[in-house]
């Protein structure tokens, strides 16, 4: 059956029909793909965030699926869908996720996990935690590498732990998240390139970086120009 999107009732029937559809090859055909549809379809449509993270959490529990390892990470970060909030919990998920080749967890992991090594309570040690973001640079997250970049450009503490300031490191893997996309690392290559750090300075090369910066936010503009004019 072909519906007409732009007829009210047909998007109705439709979305009621994907769900049935999302129900039963969760619940009999046991894909857990599907399953990972089913919980975005609860979440999305009828704003039941109970049921979609009872769906992702089995599903990422009994079904080793990381996708939805990383949106029960967000459930328990959020305290929705009736979870009690729990950063270190957040964090198993997004670890578990990120094992399965998840790399947003990896990125969600090791920053939250960063950004608690400052606290008293830290939920992993400084190692764990770049080892999360190592992960996720490697699989190509952006935010993952630009994160990773700034633990070396800065330092870290984490009782006795410590990793040493390393602006050699802090380039590299500013360079790998503005090859990526990462406007903020591409600035910071141009300025470390202008200042010599971590790099030989080379003032060509800073200019080009910080065009290029200036053209991804130009490019994230005219997207949303599209948008709206849609």
């Amino acid at each position: 059956m072909t519906y007409n999107l732009k007829n009210e009732e047909e998007v109705k029937e439709y979305i009621k029909n994907l769900g049935t559809e999302y129900r039963f090859g969760c619940f009999s055909e046991k894909k857990p793909e599907v399953c990972h549809l089913l919980g975005d379809y609860l979440e999305a449509t009828s704003q039941d965030f109970d049921k979609a993270g009872k769906v992702y959490r089995v599903n990422c529990d009994s079904s080793n699926f990381g996708r939805s390892c990383f949106k029960i990470g967000n459930y328990f970060l959020t305290g929705k869908g009736g979870l009690q909030k729990s950063e270190s919990k957040a964090v198993e998920y997004y670890e578990k996720g990120c094992e399965l080749n998840d790399f947003d967890s990896c990125f969600r992991g090791g920053m939250i996990s960063v950004l608690s090594s400052r606290t008293k309570s830290p939920v992993r040690t400084l190692k764990q935690s770049v080892d999360l973001l190592t992960k996720g640079c490697e699989g190509k997250n952006k935010d993952a590498c630009f994160h990773l970049s700034s633990v070396y450009l800065d330092g870290a503490t984490c009782g006795t732990e410590k990793i040493c300031k390393d602006m050699a490191k802090a380039f590299h893997y500013a360079v790998r998240a503005c090859d990526l996309g990462s406007i903020p690392a591409c600035v910071n290559v141009s300025v470390m390139y202008k200042k010599g750090e971590g790099v030989e300075k080379n003032s060509s090369q800073s200019e080009k970086y910080k065009k290029l910066a200036i053209e991804l936010q130009n490019e994230i503009k005219n997207q949303r120009g599209l948008v709206f004019q849609q």
